[in-house]
């Protein structure tokens, strides 16, 4: 339900008292919280109005309650977002709704990942960009359809363009490609971006994430550079071993024209596509009512639509609908089935059929795309309402698809570019990684020193200084403790705790011999080794400790 909407059922003093307003509110798909907040606002002056105008006490009672049941609502909703009222008391001292930080063990999580992404984009001869965190309002907008709600708009500084925060990576990199001329392009970039959504940490949904893009742009022989984009995202879910997974695989033309066969008009393909995908998480006969209630749909038509998009296969699937008369009637179905037919062959050449499902449920909300479209499920992962809100479920891990009148759209000469790009959901992959961490027990090292430097004896500190500083110009990764004499016990449990590899230790008698002392951590072996030698001696060392097997790495006492 729209927000204008809501807002016009507060407002009728005369509605009916018993409908529970603010549940219908509260599980709104539309409504967010700032929404919620701003309800609670007119709802209070709407109380202070009827009590100024000596309205009835039943009047005023109802306006009261339902003021109650909004704060209700709000309150439920912020707990259902991971909100309590510590964090909420906390005032500064907590991050925005839909934010959050990340602690060292998370951030080497992310950094893995990241470079797990990128080496993948790079193999594939993708070169990177950066595009500015806010774009220009109009840009933006028309863009998302129904998810053009949820764009962050800057607020005015008077005078200055309209700007807003950007929504995801591929409008503004068609906006790059028009601006910048350019004509054929295979790019990769990282970046932040911005949705004014209601957040579900649980199933990583923030309004402040990551997004991992890869787009092809340019014109080339069909279905060769879709093909690519789906085999890369493969490779990603393959090499992070986040478990199980299904690509899900339609096409835009397929679905508008199963829409034409079955009687929904042209002016309504994009709200229905965009019913149609909340078809992975919502039963079909919620769907339906939203089709025919909100969308002005008649029941048979949704129906016939039923009938086609519970459909799901592979290449026999292909076979199947090319036999349908009615829809191959359809000159954009006839195109779309040949583009699958020609994506299927590439994608067994790649050896990935054996991930891929045609399904014609899939939609893709976003207004841009125009052909293939694709969506990464993790199996394990995948989102049940049998389940409720607290289940651990991220949705889609990775999706994309063809935009190729994106550019043109944006061009002011109008200057066709066609493209096909890639997404890898990173919040949501973060989310899955750390719980498998929090499952497997291992303790990540969070810094990546490999020499420690340690004394025996007081008043070496310069020592270690010079010692740190020889380290540092051979290309080692070294530190000290910060303290003037610290005690040995203490620089190594240090060591231990960060899962340093070694510790060379130098005391007096080191120094006159022109010795130093080397301590492998996990074995507590120790052994000597001179001073002119030591860089030489170190890389040997340290390839001999990071060959050891993994088992023989076990979790030591306290160091003695």
């Amino acid at each position: 339900m729209r927000l204008h909407q809501i807002i016009i059922k507060i407002m009728a003093t005369n509605s009916d008292s018993s409908s529970n307003l603010a549940s219908e509110m509260a599980t709104a798909m539309t409504l967010t919280d700032t929404d919620l907040s701003d309800l609670i606002k007119i709802q209070g002056e709407l109380v202070r109005k009827l009590k100024g105008e000596k309205a009835s006490k039943d009047q005023i009672q109802e306006a009261v309650n339902k003021l109650l049941e909004l704060k209700k609502a709000h309150e439920a909703q912020q707990k259902a977002n991971g909100e309590d009222e510590e964090s909420s008391a906390g005032g500064l001292l907590k991050t925005p709704r839909g934010t959050r930080d990340y602690h060292p063990g998370q951030m080497k999580i992310r950094e893995e990942v990241f470079k797990t992404i990128t080496d993948c984009f790079k193999q594939h001869g993708a070169e990177t960009i950066d595009t500015p965190v806010m774009e220009i309002t109009t840009l933006l907008t028309e863009k998302y359809g129904e998810d053009a709600k949820l764009i962050y708009e800057l607020k005015d500084q008077g005078g200055a363009e309209p700007l807003a925060l950007r929504y995801d990576l591929t409008v503004p990199f068609a906006r790059y490609v028009a601006q910048n001329k350019i004509a054929t392009m295979k790019r990769y970039h990282i970046g932040k971006v911005y949705r004014r959504d209601n957040p579900k940490m649980t199933r990583g949904r923030y309004r402040e994430f990551y997004q991992c893009d890869f787009d092809i742009a340019g014109d080339f022989d069909a279905m060769v550079p879709d093909a690519e984009c789906i085999k890369i995202v493969v490779e990603i879910l393959d090499k992070l071993n986040l478990g199980q997974y299904k690509i899900f695989v339609n096409h835009r033309k397929l679905l508008d024209a199963i829409f034409a066969v079955c009687g929904v008009p042209d002016d309504k393909f994009r709200p229905i596509s965009s019913a149609v995908d909340k078809l992975d998480k919502t039963p079909w006969q919620d769907v339906r009512n939203e089709m025919i209630h909100q969308k002005g749909l008649a029941p048979d038509v949704a129906d016939k639509i039923w009938s086609y998009v519970q459909m799901h296969g592979s290449t026999e699937l292909i076979a199947k609908l090319q036999t349908d008369a009615q829809l191959t009637a359809q000159k954009s179905a006839i195109e779309a089935l040949k583009d699958m037919e020609t994506l299927f062959r590439y994608l067994t050449l790649y050896d990935v059929m054996d991930k891929i499902v045609f399904d014609l449920k899939l939609a893709r909300g976003l207004d841009y795309y125009t052909g293939v479209i694709f969506e990464a499920v993790l199996t394990q992962y995948q989102y049940n309402s049998a389940l409720g809100e607290d289940q651990v479920a991220v949705g889609s891990v990775a999706g994309g698809g063809r935009y190729d009148e994106l550019v043109k759209k944006i061009d002011p000469r109008q200057r066709a570019v066609p493209c096909i790009g890639a997404s890898i959901g990173i919040e949501r992959v973060f989310a899955i990684k750390e719980i498998q961490l929090a499952e497997s027990k291992v303790q990540v090292k969070t810094v990546e020193t490999e020499v420690y430097v340690a004394s025996a004896q007081k008043n070496l500190i310069e020592e270690r200084m010079k010692l740190c500083n020889y380290l540092w110009a051979n290309g080692f990764k070294a530190e000290m403790a910060f303290k003037r004499n610290p005690k040995m016990l203490d620089q190594l449990q240090y060591c231990e705790k960060n899962q340093i590899e070694l510790c060379v230790i130098i005391g007096g008698s080191e120094l006159e011999a022109g010795i130093v002392k080397i301590r492998d951590v996990i074995t507590r072996e120790e052994f000597e080794i001179p001073r002119d030698r030591l860089a030489e001696e170190l890389r040997t060392v340290l390839i001999r400790v990071r060959q050891r097997p993994k088992e023989a790495v076990a979790k030591q006492s306290p160091a003695n």
